[in-house]
């Protein structure tokens, strides 16, 4: 590849890193709002006190806080725990493979909330709004 592609990606990488950050966040938000607000509609709604239930909770608002880029680094490293935790639980047990245990997504959510949380939100976000703007006295 050329050296003018090469300058072009580095010259996009943050916008693309913010792109990446909020689509991730709002795919895995509905799964947040399959679970908690019934839509899309859920086929077996979990209780709101269950393991299902909180992890439901952490979705919608984790992915919501994540999608605006609010408080971005921690809540994508608790997210990032959540897929962890969701992939040990309910998909190793199934099978060793992710393929065959339906826990691919479960870990490319894993590592994509692990990267935003050491890379940053990126420019489209609140918290760099909120950087730019200095600190309020």
């Amino acid at each position: 590849m050329s050296p003018r592609f090469y300058a072009a990606a580095d010259r996009y990488a943050p916008l693309v890193l913010s792109i990446l950050r909020i689509v991730a966040a709002l795919i895995f938000m509905a799964h947040g709002t399959q679970k908690i607000l019934g839509f899309p509609a859920h086929p077996n709604p979990p209780a709101l006190l269950s393991l299902s239930g909180i992890a439901g909770l952490i979705e919608l608002v984790g992915g919501a806080l994540l999608a605006l880029g609010l408080f971005s680094r921690p809540v994508a490293f608790l997210l990032s725990g959540e897929m962890a935790f969701a992939y040990f639980i309910a998909h190793a047990p199934r099978n060793f493979f992710p393929v065959l245990n339906g826990g691919d997504a479960a870990i490319l959510y894993c590592f994509v909330f692990l990267y935003i949380a050491f890379a940053g939100p990126g420019p489209l976000s609140l918290d760099a709004m909120r950087a730019r703007r200095g600190p309020r006295f």
